[in-house]
């Protein structure tokens, strides 16, 4: 760790170190980058020689800090996710990082979500971490590993899924690949690198170019290039975070193991296990592909990473494996209730009346300007009817996204069109509900159905059902919850 610590300080402040050593050179001393990263050492050097933890048979505490000295402390009886980190640096020394997660997030708490065992010896990691996971029921001792149980005991752990090398074909289908395009040219323009690019005599021939041949033709090689550039980047980012990725359940446990460069093992518990989303963006979904995330109670802190299950992947591999996690498939292939006219309304008027809101806005300002369109007036009426027809089939989309269904023992809601989700709910693990009408949903007869639960995001809806069917689909997931107000009882 006295090597990784200072190795982390630097690259986590390289951005400081390369202004540093820009400013020695033009101020012409040398020694402003040398100082800079042997402050840099010295900080990372710190942080072990102030950071110690403790595993005791009730709390795992952890204390930090040099300058402003803190002191955590878990109980093992909150804890509700283990998760195993391996960086490259850590992966050639043999240790692990291993975070705890109580699935609590925010205030004063914000700390415990970001409660790091760092430098555990890979060895150690199995025992220690199938004892966190017992809730201080048992101590931190070999006998606790999973590996060490007598050989009739051993628990029979079967794959679910591995990676396949033909899903990186899906990477392109997410804005990851954008995102970080746009950082890295945001990063070279704010050290001084974009504007040498751009100003060279090479970048300006190109540009001069493009120009001649007209601006459309320099819209499209632009749009082509991002695309390319933001493929490739998509692709080795999917390699590197999701390469060697193997699911596997023993019945008790399911692991979730992934990474090249940096190796991350997942320990979901089917104890806490609630339901599955299956998450369709429309990019992934005009494919044929989806994503699987398990939703677990006390985890929603690290929904995003923690509840992992399958990135993108074949809709027909991510639909299998999530039958497996659920142990049924029927919460999957039930049929949606679709929600009435007065739903596919609201899609169309929410998806068409800002666009036209915005066209008329648009003619309004030119009028009042008086000066030259920017476009033929051809060129502006096929671009106005070309969004009103997108905004109308988005509109359709997500009504036709829209749904919801009950069988035995779950609550199913799909909703969305950009970002679609489709929730298979426990409805053991549901406790709480709400019926909720905003003004409009009131003149439009329909209402939002809530249900609550410590699981995943907290609270999952079912958006715009006819308010008459309401607290019906709350009685035939939850017998009695809604049984009075299905009867016409009172209205709070």
């Amino acid at each position: 760790m006295l090597l990784i610590h200072p190795v982390e300080e630097i690259l986590k402040l390289f951005p400081v170190l390369i202004g540093s050593v820009l400013l020695g050179s033009s101020s012409g001393n040398p020694y402003w980058g040398l100082g800079v990263a042997a402050l840099l050492v010295l900080v990372g050097l710190a942080r072990w020689f102030t950071t110690s933890y403790r595993v005791g048979p009730v709390h795992v505490e952890l204390r930090r800090g040099l300058v402003q000295r803190r002191e955590l402390s878990i109980p093992r009886s909150r804890i509700r996710s283990v998760d195993v980190d391996r960086r490259l640096l850590h992966r050639l020394l043999g240790l692990a990082v291993v975070k705890i997660g109580t699935g609590q997030s925010g205030g004063s708490n914000s700390d415990h979500n970001r409660f790091e065992l760092n430098g555990i010896a890979i060895e150690d990691v199995p025992a220690l971490r199938a004892a966190l996971l017992e809730g201080g029921q048992n101590p931190v001792t070999p006998a606790s590993t999973p590996e060490s149980y007598p050989v009739d005991a051993a628990p029979s752990e079967r794959e679910l899924a591995r990676f396949r090398p033909g899903w990186v074909r899906y990477a392109p289908f997410s804005a990851t690949g954008l995102i970080g395009v746009a950082a890295v040219v945001g990063l070279a323009f704010q050290y001084g690198i974009g504007e040498r690019l751009t100003e060279s005599d090479t970048v300006e021939r190109g540009v001069d170019a493009l120009a001649a041949a007209g601006i459309a033709v320099v819209v499209g090689v632009a749009i082509v290039v991002i695309l390319v550039v933001a493929s490739i980047a998509a692709c080795i980012r999917y390699l590197l975070l999701y390469g060697n990725l193997m699911v596997t359940d023993d019945g008790r446990m399911l692991r979730v193991g992934r990474g090249l460069l940096r190796v991350r093992h997942t320990t979901l518990d089917r104890a806490r296990l609630r339901g599955v989303d299956v998450h369709e963006p429309l990019a992934l979904r005009l494919v044929g592909a989806a994503r699987l995330d398990a939703i677990m109670t006390g985890v929603s802190a690290e929904r995003g990473e923690s509840s992992l299950v399958l990135p993108s992947a074949p809709d027909g591999e991510v639909l299998r494996v999530a039958g497996e996690v659920l142990t049924t498939d029927s919460p999957l292939t039930a049929p949606l209730v679709p929600h009435g006219s007065a739903a596919r309304r609201r899609r169309f008027t929410r998806a068409v009346t800002p666009v036209v809101g915005l066209i008329a806005v648009g003619i309004a300002v030119a009028a009042l300007v008086d000066r030259p369109l920017p476009l033929p007036l051809p060129a502006i009426v096929v671009g106005a009817a070309v969004l009103v027809v997108a905004a109308a089939a988005l509109g359709w989309d997500r009504y036709k996204g829209l749904g919801h269904a009950s069988p035995a023992g779950y609550l199913v809601t799909r909703a969305g069109s950009l970002d679609r989700h489709r929730i298979s709910l426990e409805a053991d693990g549901i406790i709480g509900w709400t019926v909720r009408q905003t003004f409009f949903q009131r003149r439009a007869g329909v209402a939002t159905v809530i249900a609550a639960t410590p699981a995943g995001a907290g609270h999952y809806a079912v958006v715009d059902v006819p308010e008459g069917d309401a607290w019906s689909l709350i009685e035939s997931v939850t017998p009695g919850a809604g049984d009075i107000w299905a009867r016409g009882g009172p209205v709070s």
